[in-house]
């Protein structure tokens, strides 16, 4: 299932990028930061109290545009507002109650989704008295906070977490293999569709951003039950469109979280940029199978896989299992491959490693590599086993997992990876003090 969406409405300037900042920022990390990824976006993976969400920015909301910016930015809440499973309305207690927040509130009223009112910028005890006088917008008891200085916000996430809907049950239907296809826009996703699929199934068209929303398509490949996603092209924040393009991102992520797989389309014209690094950064975090897909390789003159393999790798550092393939979905070349590869992936995912071979691993791993030290004390890895898979996790049991360095977890990431494999996909390394529940 794909994660919950909490949307942050208000008009502009009341702190919307403050407290989503805030909130991905925050020291006790309910956000893991991975290597690649860009600050500057609008949405933040959350993780708060074991309940995990999607937190997303808008832009200054006018119900009555005047320009057309306006006017796209406007469409673009309204996205949000209609893929939100919880909105915060968050206004500016320092300006007190604006005929726009009324305007707000009034269109609010008639959305049937939890709604948290929030009043911000109440960096002391006198202005948080002061959010009484947002009740005349009749949605019900407003909550005050300070964005910048970090006031209240756990008070919010709890209030949003315990709005969420509850997480659905397991389902019983035939196993199918869900396909998201993600990229920057005119990448020829639609295009790498339809050639799968040997059909025009998705509108193709030379104009970047012609899907707008995602595309869910039902096939059977070789036996397997599969879904392929096609979603519209990210964009990178400075380079939004001024209609519906900002918010289909949303979708997008969407798509990515309902995922096994991920195909991530790269332009082989273009240098890899850092928004298909961002991309690919999510679909990390998100603990998501992927494929590297670099399309349009017709285009490319001098066509050395080996060279251009290696700019691949270098750019793609932080995930140096992710698979690439070169294709041309324009004229069919390479498709016939990406298949069959992203069931390789998912198998992958679907592995299950016995207790015992991993402990095997793991304890020739500490004694060709010496465990992590801090001061006289030493980790000492008790036991490990594998608790999940899709994606597959590994649960340490340690002597203490403060002393548990990066460096060190990506040593045995890497000790796990060479002697299991599970190429395509990440790892969820879990480590645990001993007597931890």
């Amino acid at each position: 299932m794909s994660k919950p969406i909490v949307a942050i409405i208000g008009r502009q300037n009341v702190g919307k990028s403050t407290l989503l900042n805030k909130v991905a920022g925050k020291p006790i990390a309910i956000v893991e930061n991975l290597p690649g990824t860009t600050r500057d976006r609008v949405w933040a993976s959350v993780s708060w109290q074991g309940t995990e969400f999607t937190m997303v920015d808008t832009g200054g909301l006018e119900l009555k545009p005047r320009t057309t910016i306006a006017q796209g930015v406007k469409e673009q809440v309204e996205v949000a507002i209609t893929e939100a499973d919880v909105i915060i309305f968050l206004v500016d207690v320092r300006d007190g109650v604006m005929p726009s927040d009324l305007e707000i509130a009034d269109m609010l009223r008639q959305v049937s989704k939890p709604i948290i009112l929030v009043t911000n910028k109440a960096d002391n005890t006198k202005l948080e008295t002061e959010a009484v006088e947002f009740y005349e917008l009749g949605l019900g008891e407003p909550l005050a906070i300070s964005a910048y200085h970090g006031r209240g916000i756990a008070e919010l996430l709890d209030r949003a977490t315990s709005l969420l809907p509850a997480s659905a049950p397991i389902e019983t239907e035939p196993e199918i293999m869900k396909v998201a296809i993600v990229g920057r826009p005119n990448v020829g996703k639609s295009m790498l569709l339809n050639a799968l699929l040997g059909g025009e199934r998705a509108i193709v068209d030379d104009a970047p951003g012609t899907t707008r929303d995602a595309i869910d398509t039902l096939f059977d490949f070789d036996g397997q039950s599969v879904l392929l996603i096609d979603t519209s092209g990210i964009r990178r924040r400075g380079r939004l469109g001024i209609r519906v393009e900002r918010y289909s991102v949303i979708r997008a992520l969407r798509a990515i979280d309902r995922a096994d797989v991920a195909l991530l389309v790269l332009d082989a014209t273009e240098l890899a940029t850092a928004q298909d690094m961002h991309i690919a950064g999510y679909i990390q975090q998100a603990a998501k199978g992927i494929v590297l897909i670099v399309n349009k390789w017709d285009l490319i003159a001098l066509k050395n896989i080996t060279e251009y393999n290696g700019y691949i790798r270098s750019q793609f550092k932080f995930m140096p299992y992710a698979p690439a393939l070169y294709t041309s979905a324009k004229f069919g070349q390479g498709v016939d491959k990406v298949m069959p590869q992203v069931c390789q992936v998912y198998q992958e995912r679907l592995k299950r490693v016995a207790t015992a071979e991993v402990n095997s691993v793991v304890q020739q791993a500490a004694a060709v590599h010496s465990l992590p030290r801090r001061g006289g004390k030493q980790l000492k890895v008790l036991y490990a086993t594998q608790a999940e898979v899709n994606p597959p996790a590994f649960v340490f049991f340690v002597n203490d997992a403060k002393l548990m360095h990066f460096s060190y977890q990506r040593y045995l990431e890497n000790k796990l990876r060479q002697s299991f494999g599970f190429a395509g996909t990440p790892l969820r390394l879990i480590f645990k003090t001993r007597g931890e529940p």
